[in-house]
């Protein structure tokens, strides 16, 4: 008569993994475990997240395992107090994992991590008023992430910077008052928003740039008396605009 094989022994045949698991047989038998599905020993990061989202008791005992992978997985895991050490860890995706993590009175000594995510992440989450110290960062994206979260009176630490797209973010939350600081950019995509947003008086600068788009976007933020010349623009979208603005009743 064959006799019939258990789970743990299929699973230590097939893979051989179990071989000196101290969790063998037990997790395989309680279904902590399932080899080639759910497993610490895998060079696998979805195995080894499934192991450990269902003994995430055991997270802090990988935390500074060989295997940067299974190093980064036990991070999402473990208690927070546990990974603060790792916020120097060797491996950029670990400390992606701390900088998601930790609370936010410890990211400041991460600021000048080497890694873009890590910094990122950082920028996300750092309290507002500490943002100013990523503004020089070399890596326009968090420069960008940081515009978008600046309190306004900040923002024009950003009105110069060598990106376009933080320039962007900036013109879009910068008070229209400060506006003027960018209604000479250098790029028509900024000085567009600008036209569309900043008081009247600066986005009559604007009428006559020499984009069309940054001039139809003024058409609509000028004082009526500013439009009839617009009215034989060589464009017609901003003849169009500068007409139609005239015809409308003037308390519209």
């Amino acid at each position: 008569m064959r006799s019939e094989k258990t789970s743990a022994d299929a699973g230590f045949g097939r893979l051989g993994l179990c071989a000196s698991c101290g969790y063998f047989p037990a997790y395989v038998n309680s279904r902590r475990c399932t080899p080639g599905d759910a497993c610490i020993r895998a060079h696998s990061g979805r195995q080894i997240d499934r192991f450990l989202r269902n003994n995430r008791m055991l997270a802090v005992k990988y935390l500074d395992d060989l295997y940067w992978e299974r190093r980064a997985i036990a991070a999402r895991y473990a208690d927070v107090e546990s990974i603060i050490h790792l916020k120097s860890d060797s491996d950029e995706v670990v400390r992606r994992v701390v900088a998601s993590r930790l609370p936010v009175d410890h990211l400041p000594s991460m600021i000048k991590d080497p890694d873009r995510e890590v910094r990122l992440s950082i920028a996300v989450r750092l309290p507002a008023p500490l943002l100013v110290q990523l503004i020089h960062d070399p890596d326009y994206l968090i420069r960008a992430t940081v515009a978008r979260r600046l309190p306004h009176g900040q923002l024009a630490r950003l009105a110069k910077d060598p990106e376009r797209e933080v320039r962007k973010v900036v013109a879009a939350r910068l008070p229209p008052f400060a506006l003027h600081l960018l209604v000479s950019d250098p790029e028509p995509e900024v000085r567009a928003i600008v036209a569309e947003r900043a008081l009247p008086d600066v986005a009559v600068e604007l009428l006559h740039d020499k984009e069309w788009w940054v001039r139809l976007a003024a058409v609509a933020n000028v004082p009526r008396e500013f439009l009839p010349p617009l009215c034989k623009d060589p464009e017609v979208d901003v003849r169009e605009a500068a007409l139609a603005r005239l015809a409308e009743s003037p308390s519209t």
